[in-house]
């Protein structure tokens, strides 16, 4: 099994959710995240004063997948979430030793 990890613009969220779903990705984590790569922020003026905002907000998804389903989930995420602009995002792929459904007490796949 693999954990797919995907910082992605904000705005994208919907978009690569409904199409993580039609390919039968059945659970995801979303979390609002902070953070700048090239894209390095950008400055603002507020009330006369101008602030340099370095932490852009991005959304991570994590998902646990098995290892035939990684390439179809990479596709997908980067083929609904790409803009073609600098800050679009990055895609970490982690492997995963175990999982265990704490309800149940299942482990591995079957707890996906």
């Amino acid at each position: 099994m693999k954990k797919i990890e995907a910082i992605i613009k904000p705005f994208k969220l919907d978009e690569v959710k409904d199409a993580l779903v039609e390919i039968g990705i059945g659970g995801m984590t979303v979390t609002e995240v902070k953070g700048f790569g090239q894209q390095k922020g950008h400055t603002e003026i507020y009330r006369g004063t101008e602030y340099v905002i370095d932490f852009l907000p991005k959304v991570k998804i994590e998902v646990i997948v098995k290892d035939e389903d990684v390439e179809k989930v990479v596709e997908t995420i980067v083929k609904t979430a790409q803009t073609g602009r600098v800050g679009d995002g990055k895609i970490f792929i982690i492997p995963v030793e175990d999982v265990i459904r704490i309800r149940t007490g299942e482990r591995g796949e079957a707890a996906v």
